[in-house]
């Protein structure tokens, strides 16, 4: 079975770090882009981070470029999303998506299969 599970949200105070993961099983994550997006309340579904199929180049929004770090770890079938410097704007539920390197997309920011998500709350 294809399964994408979203784990390490948790509530952390502004300027703090949380480190997600995205442990996959059913499939060999070494042949899927992984991409990360948050739904905060109340708003859509937005990117975070993408993949740039062209140059296999991990794209990140500018709200959390310079903060954010997409990584992955294959042999463990687990892509990561290292957060830093963490703001109360970033309080959202994340999720990690992915799609087969082998599929041609017409946007960087289109994925084929999603997590369930997991809560990240920034807050004093």
């Amino acid at each position: 079975q294809v399964q994408l599970v979203e784990s390490g949200g948790g509530l952390v105070q502004p300027g703090g770090s949380l480190n997600l993961s995205c442990t996959t099983s059913g499939f060999t994550l070494a042949y899927y882009a992984v991409g990360w997006f948050r739904q905060a309340p109340g708003k859509e579904r937005e990117a975070v981070s993408c993949f740039r199929s062209s140059d296999k180049t991990i794209l990140y929004d500018d709200s959390v470029k310079g903060r954010f770090t997409v990584s992955r770890d294959d042999a463990k079938n687990t892509a990561y999303l290292t957060m830093n410097d963490l703001k109360p704007e970033d309080t959202a539920i994340y999720f990690c998506a992915i799609r087969f390197f082998g599929v041609v997309v017409d946007r960087d920011c289109d994925f084929h299969m999603w997590g369930q998500g997991t809560q990240v709350t920034v807050s004093s």
